[in-house]
Formats: structure tokens, sequence, C-alpha cells
């Protein structure tokens, strides 16, 4: 076991236990603590029998540890046991505030490391059917915070109203009255919408609409966070590689039927 001072970043993957790395778990199984988020799936904690595990998410009623908290239980906890583990859901650079951790546990002079983790931004729109780009509807895609540092709704969300690329929004939901005002002020009331909460686990939810209705079927469904909002044409595919995926299963269970006339 490493017992010098370390830091690893570990993305632990959009939810479902299967989508983390290999050197993510090979990570786990080295370290001496792990310091745990909220939206990991706790079932990856299993590859850490040996270390000591302590929560340090967000979830209502409890105790809420800040930035800053962290940081110095990462610290605290190197110096005395060796390495530590910080295990962020989805990738640990995208909204997940890895590089601030990585900074400050190097200005104390831990070693650090990154492992990147598959990203809830591509995995939850894929496994629902969605692919953000595809030739000849959409170029490229955006990613964007809902809630900024200023709990506001970011600015990029109007630029990206205005581009015809897919638009994928993390910890929006809070802010999805503004985001509709948004495109519906650039004309976009008809763009499809697909909302989709805890993906990729057992427990996923999910919404498809337009930008002029999306708010009602946030209601019908009972949608909350943590929920990926995308907005594109490239929603309208789903129901198309959803027809495509019954096709094959259903071509497939007939070649492998004993009796066929």
């Amino acid at each position: 076991m490493y017992n010098e001072p370390k830091l690893s970043v570990v993305g632990a993957g959009p939810g479902d236990p299967e989508l983390i790395t290999i050197k993510a778990v090979n990570t786990l199984k080295a370290a001496n603590v792990v310091l745990y988020d909220a939206l990991i799936n706790r079932e990856l904690l299993d590859y850490a029998p040996q270390a000591e595990h302590i929560f340090v998410g967000k979830r209502k009623g409890s105790h809420y540890y800040s930035q800053d908290e962290i940081n110095d239980l990462i610290v605290k906890y190197a110096r005395e046991r060796g390495h530590v583990v910080r295990l962020k859901g989805g990738d640990p650079f995208i909204f997940g505030r890895g590089s601030e951790e990585i900074d400050y546990a190097r200005s104390r002079g831990l070693e650090t490391a990154v492992v990147s983790g598959v990203t809830s931004s591509i995995a939850v729109p894929a496994a629902s059917g969605i692919p953000l780009t595809k030739r000849g509807v959409s170029e490229s895609f955006w990613v964007i915070t809902g809630t900024t540092t200023q709990r506001k709704l970011s600015e990029d969300v109007r630029l990206a109203a205005q581009s015809t690329a897919t638009v994928v929004i993390l910890m929006g939901m809070g802010k999805l009255h503004e985001i509709v005002d948004i495109f519906s002020h650039f004309g976009r009331e008809d763009t499809p919408v697909a909302i989709i909460q805890n993906g990729t686990t057992v427990n996923e939810k999910s919404g498809f609409g337009r930008i002029r209705d999306i708010e009602k079927v946030v209601l019908k469904k009972k949608l909350s966070s943590p929920a990926i909002i995308v907005i594109g044409d490239v929603v309208n595919e789903r129901p198309k590689l959803q027809a495509l995926f019954e096709s094959v299963i259903k071509e497939n269970e007939y070649l492998n039927s004993p009796i066929r006339s």
C-alpha cells in the first residue's frame, strides 16, 4: 500500500458502476483513504475495501463540506495515511473542481495524479440513444454548466442558443425556466429537448419535448436534479435509434429461434 503523501483525483463515471475505467479501479485498490462525492455509485467503494471511506458530498439533510474544508481534508489524510483518492462523479475536470484540488495539493507538496472519467455529458445522452453529433444534423456540441459560482445561469447559454450546435447543460434544472426563455427569445421554441435524471442508473427517469413545452413535461414526469438537459435536433434521433435497436433484437430472436417456418 502506498504510504507517501499523494492525491489521486479519480473520475467515477456517470453512475453505472460498469462505466468506470480499469485505471480508476486499480487506483482505488491502491488507496488508503477515499473521499467521495454524493453522485458516485457506492458500489465503486467495494474496489477499495482496505481504505477508509469518507463522504464529503452534498445531500439534503447531510453535513456539507466546503471546498476549502475538502482541500484541508485531502492534505490532512495524505500526510497521516498516505494515498488519498478523491472520487468524483463523471470526469473530475468537467465542472468537478478537480483541478482546484490538484493545485492545492501540489502547493502543499503532495504528489498528484489524475484519472479521467467517463463524463455524464456524453455518456448519459448516448445511453438514451441520443448522438450529440450526427452527419447532417449537428456538427458540434456545447457542454455548459447551468449554475456558475455566482449561482447564476452561464452567459454561454445565450451564445449557444444562437448556434446550430447540440447544447448539453449540467446542473441546470434550477434554471430551466431561464433556459427556456433564452431559447424562445431566439425563436427556438420548436427545438427538441431531452431531460434525463439519474442517467445510466437503475433510477433513471427521462422526459422529452420541445422548448415550448418542456417545463410541462418536467412537471408531469416529476423530474428533478441531478439531471442533464440536452437541446437540439439530435434528440429526434432517439426514436430512430430505439426502433433500430428493437429491430435488431427481434431479428436476433428470430435467428436464434429453434423452430422457424
